[in-house]
């Protein structure tokens, strides 16, 4: 009888000890604002909107007057939107609007964050940009990042987007856990974040990065969410860190994603 006591005991304590590190090893907030658009010469718009279930979310519009084409910015699970200037730089040269904003308990948005909370907080985005007079609604482009992949095709499946890219994400919460806790069993994972089904009923044009030397999300989940897309699709490898990839790889992802929205090299 002892022994069975310390067993179930034993049981329940890994159960909630799976579910700590499960909510903890998700998300990563930072609340302090280190850098702004204008630290790099970049004019924005400090934005405040709320979501359905009434967060208040920030995020930063940073306007192109050369522009068609927005793109709306979803970043990955650490820090927050100021420590993204040099992406944002990098698609603002690229002559695109630019839209990023902070998850619900990130920088100076309210709330905690959550699974659900982070495919409302990117649906009260894209519905944010539907009220501005000075964007083309029909070319919004979703570019999620890691954990910001799974907002960005979340919002594919419930918003009319014109394009969608991915950068380093994955297939499912189960099979980044797999790699990162193989010692727990996937029946105890009860957050979903599913992109591999989500993105085989997304049709619009899909471009995925992706490094090999990636050590966060291994490169073998960036091509299973490749392989379960439909078409039209296109898989592009990159070099570099899964934070350093974006400098290694600058130039590749410039002239990648400049020819995948506008079908022309970039010069």
């Amino acid at each position: 009888m002892k022994f069975l006591v310390i067993l179930i005991v034993s049981i329940v304590i890994f159960i909630l000890a799976v579910k700590y590190l499960e909510q903890t090893s998700i998300f990563y907030p930072e609340k302090e604002i280190t850098d702004r658009p204008n630290d790099i010469g970049l004019e924005y718009e400090d934005i405040y909107f709320k979501t359905e279930d009434g967060i208040l979310i920030n995020g930063w519009f940073i306007k192109n007057l050369t522009a068609e084409s927005t793109l709306l910015f979803f970043h990955g699970n650490a820090g927050n939107i100021s420590h993204r200037l040099h992406k944002i730089n990098l698609f603002h040269n690229l002559g695109l609007n630019v839209f990023i904003v902070d998850y619900r308990g990130y920088g100076k948005s309210d709330g905690r964050p959550t699974e659900e909370g982070l495919y409302k907080d990117a649906r009260a985005a894209y519905d944010y940009l539907l009220t501005r007079h000075d964007i083309q609604k029909d070319k919004i482009i979703a570019y999620g990042a890691s954990l910001g992949g799974v907002a960005a095709i979340d919002l594919a499946t419930h918003r009319d987007l014109v394009a969608l890219i991915v950068d380093s994400s994955f297939s499912t919460a189960k099979d980044i856990a797999k790699q990162v806790y193989p010692f727990v069993p996937s029946i105890l994972i009860s957050t979903k974040m599913d992109s591999q089904a989500k993105v085989k009923t997304i049709e619009i044009p899909k471009l995925f990065l992706h490094s090999r030397d990636d050590e966060v999300v291994p490169f073998e989940l960036g091509r299973k969410l490749f392989d379960a897309a439909v078409k039209p699709k296109e898989f592009v490898e990159i070099k570099g860190g899964h934070n350093t990839s974006y400098e290694e790889s600058e130039e590749i992802l410039s002239k990648t994603i400049f020819r995948f929205l506008t079908g022309q090299e970039l010069l």
